[in-house]
């Protein structure tokens, strides 16, 4: 619920929040969690993950999966073949074959 950096004018809305406004910190927090629990359990990236590259980001960060919610409101069911599609690329950018090769090599960077 915390709106400190939210330049929206409904900024002083009341409630909770999802989405993009979410991204940045629900990533620190993977990112300690990934390092709280040494690699023993999977984590799921959530929080405003709304492209190949925010889920990618999650995916460096330290998450085995991602959840998508707001984004697939806004842009529908096509969201998941472009992000899947989109990973397969950043991942063959990073010269990484499998999505487990980036688990986690950017946790460090997000603390």
């Amino acid at each position: 619920m915390d709106r400190d950096g939210l330049r929206s004018s409904d900024r002083d809305q009341k409630g909770g929040l999802s989405g993009r406004p979410l991204f940045e910190k629900s990533t620190r927090v993977l990112a300690k969690m990934r390092v709280a629990t040494a690699n023993r359990i999977d984590l799921v990236g959530v929080g405003g993950i709304g492209s190949a590259e925010d889920a990618y980001a999650k995916i460096h960060a330290g998450a085995c999966a991602v959840q998508l919610y707001s984004a697939m409101v806004y842009q529908g069911l096509s969201l998941v073949p472009r992000i899947a599609l989109g990973m397969d690329r950043l991942l063959a950018n990073d010269g990484f074959d499998q999505l487990g090769q980036a688990i986690g090599v950017t946790t460090e960077s997000w603390l």
